[in-house]
């Protein structure tokens, strides 16, 4: 009788921890969950966009951009459609944050029409663009590289 007892009390813990398990599991999959949406959908979705994690992408509106210690207010722009957003996270912006580039916020929407962004990520659309006057398939030649590179076959 002993023994059963014993199993039964294993058993009842087992299914415990693993409940314990799988909650934590879900809770934490739904705290982490964001939906993508362009801010014309942000516009358009009425009181749901108050009360989910989202991410909103565009473009940074060219002097919008207002720096306050590692926090930074600026304006998105995607189409006709703008969106002001306050960032306040953990880190200063990145380094390609400027005018124009493109960004990524990730944050709440907030009643009084600005989203308040805890992640964002930007690139520089003109990062990867050839240079002025560059032929199109060739490659400018900066810096240390272009100093390593060979001589062409007639200057060696």
């Amino acid at each position: 009788m002993k023994r059963k007892s014993q199993s039964v009390r294993i058993g009842a813990a087992m299914v415990i921890i693993l409940g314990v398990i799988a909650f934590l599991a879900v809770s934490g999959v739904r705290a982490n969950k964001s939906y993508y949406v362009t801010i014309q959908e942000l516009n358009g979705m009425g009181s749901k966009a108050y009360t989910r994690n989202l991410r909103v992408a565009g473009n940074v509106l060219p002097g919008s951009i207002r720096h306050n210690g590692t926090n930074a207010d600026f304006v998105l722009v995607e189409n006709s459609n703008q969106l002001r957003v306050s960032y306040k996270g953990e880190e200063p912006p990145p380094d390609t944050f400027k005018d124009n580039a493109q960004a990524l916020a990730v944050g709440n929407y907030g009643r009084d029409g600005v989203f308040y962004a805890t992640q964002l990520q930007a690139k520089c659309a003109s990062k990867y663009a050839p240079a002025p006057g560059a032929k199109p398939g060739t490659v400018a030649a900066t810096g240390t590289a272009a100093a390593m590179a060979p001589a062409p076959a007639g200057q060696r």
